[in-house]
């Protein structure tokens, strides 16, 4: 299953979308930013692997669990170097802020970023996006939304089988991510299709937690 960080896109499309077109920006400025150009063959090929296994996975006829899990580990290999040429060679002179764009990330921001606890109460929303995804949308029910303490959220899920137990209140939700999207989407696993996912949020400011949306739950495609 795909956990997302903010800057990282939501989707598998999304995620290979942005590392072509890093690839496309490296070919053309990775030696003038400093990038060795093997560090840009490197991303080319995982990238084009990744490319492929999603391309198996979503075809009819190659669609199996083998190739769901190939292609989960591809996407996990490709981000993985995404991250890394991020955190090596990004952020760092020469690149402007204008590079940065161009790359789908954001400019770094200095300013310093409110401590105080959130104390807006949010729940999640899901709707169909296609075989194994479901997309979450964050809906705040109580509390101020424009409140600088929202920093993110906090989703909690848990799935569930035929004839298993249910969770009965969020703290029994045993997975999560972190997001500053309100709206993002999980890919759940092959096997994980017809089960029920449980989900609730919390807002977060640096590790500061608000309180619990309600528990609501979903069928997995």
């Amino acid at each position: 299953m795909s956990q997302k960080t903010n800057w990282l896109p939501g989707t598998r499309n999304g995620q290979l979308s942005m590392a072509k077109n890093w690839v496309t920006i490296l070919n053309t400025n990775g030696a003038a930013w400093g990038v060795p150009a093997s560090e840009t063959a490197e991303l080319t090929g995982l990238t084009n692997a990744a490319d492929t296994a999603l391309a198996a996975a979503k075809n009819e006829t190659t669609r199996t669990p083998v190739a769901t899990a190939q292609c989960r580990a591809a996407f996990d290999t490709m981000t993985a170097k995404m991250r890394d040429v991020k955190k090596r060679y990004f952020y760092v002179p020469p690149l402007t802020d204008a590079d940065i764009i161009s790359l789908g990330l954001h400019p770094h921001d200095n300013t310093p970023s409110p401590s105080g606890t959130p104390t807006a109460q949010a729940m999640v929303e899901t709707y169909l996006v296609g075989r194994h995804e479901l997309g979450v949308r964050i809906v705040y029910v109580a509390g101020d939304p424009d409140d600088k303490a929202n920093k993110g959220y906090r989703i909690w899920y848990m799935v569930v089988g035929h004839g298993e137990e249910p969770p009965i209140n969020p703290e029994q939700l045993t997975k999560s991510f972190f997001t500053k999207r309100k709206k993002d989407v999980i890919d759940f696993d092959y096997e994980e299709s017809g089960k029920t996912a449980y989900f609730a949020v919390q807002i977060e400011n640096d590790g500061k937690k608000g309180v619990w949306g309600p528990l609501v739950n979903a069928l997995i495609p």
